[in-house]
């Protein structure tokens, strides 16, 4: 059973009207045609800048923001990957899990503001993340190197890490994916009876964003869902998912395909919790946060 705040927050999104930004095609192509009218902020809060040291370049057209500690060496990298359907920017709950990895964790944090569909596209976005990936993994350093991403952010991190693994077989000490959309097509049988209960999305503006972030390539292609890609030779691998998101059918399959490939996994099902709950102020996202905190403390010991 969900906790009360959980079930609260449920119903407090349903009378907002989340899910209506994403509810439809039409949806989706009003909110991206809003964002190119007026586009969104990405950069950091500033109660962030109190607890690290932020600074901002750029990797092409993109801006990277790197968050470290203040006062102490990192003990461990993070490159964080966020989600938002590929047509959203970042938003205060992916820089408060950013803080709580600088804080907690004692990490060096990358965040890439990538290019947002329909101009940012898969076959243009995975290479420049693997290129992260592979910069901080090679750039040394105390401790390990983390991959975390949610939502969308989660399908392009472990798109990144195929692509890395398949052109110099490196690989991070730990992939985190949280509410991952690994699978564009939204076509698995069981996500019918999910979105029935999912407050936040709807297929059919998924299955719109992912065309946008598709571009010339099928969504069947794994750059754009690596769902679809080979699962072996990869870091061993910790999923987040609820019962309440239609997103939950890709980390089940991830699982599923990736333990067949021989890849170490370890999957946290919650029931009735919703897409990207380990970001929400609910007692089982603290829990969440509190684990992923402990994996990038292990990798720090490496």
């Amino acid at each position: 059973m969900p906790s009360l705040r959980s079930r609260a927050l449920s119903v407090a999104l349903v009378a907002a009207g989340r899910r209506r930004r994403l509810a439809s095609a039409e949806a989706v192509r009003a909110l991206v045609a809003e964002a190119a009218r007026r586009p969104a902020s990405h950069l950091p809060p500033r109660s962030l800048g109190r607890v690290a040291e932020i600074s901002r370049t750029f990797v092409g057209a993109w801006p990277v923001y790197d968050a470290s500690p203040r006062g102490v060496e990192p003990a461990a990298r993070v490159l964080y990957v966020h989600g938002g359907g590929y047509v959203n920017e970042l938003v205060r709950p992916h820089w408060a899990m950013v803080r709580t990895l600088v804080v907690r964790a004692r990490a060096r944090v990358v965040v890439p503001a990538y290019t947002l569909a329909p101009r940012g596209t898969a076959d243009r976005t995975v290479p420049i993340a693997a290129d992260l990936l592979s910069g901080l993994i090679e750039g040394g350093g105390e401790g390990g190197t983390v991959l975390v991403g949610d939502a969308a952010g989660a399908g392009l991190a472990l798109a990144a890490a195929q692509r890395l693994r398949d052109r110099t077989g490196a690989q991070p000490s730990r992939i985190v994916l949280i509410s991952p959309w690994l699978d564009l097509t939204v076509s698995h049988p069981d996500q019918e009876a999910l979105e029935a209960v999912d407050p936040v999305q709807a297929r059919s503006g998924l299955r719109e964003a992912g065309r946008l972030y598709a571009g010339t390539l099928p969504a069947e292609d794994p750059q754009v869902s690596p769902l679809r890609g080979a699962l072996g030779g990869l870091a061993p691998m910790t999923v987040f998912s609820g019962t309440r998101d239609v997103l939950a059918t890709d980390s089940r399959e991830l699982v599923r395909r990736a333990r067949e490939a021989g890849a170490e996994v370890e999957l946290h099902e919650e029931a009735g919790l919703l897409h990207a709950y380990p970001l929400l102020p609910v007692p089982e996202g603290r829990a969440a946060r509190d684990r992923i905190v402990e994996l990038v403390r292990s990798a720090a010991a490496e």
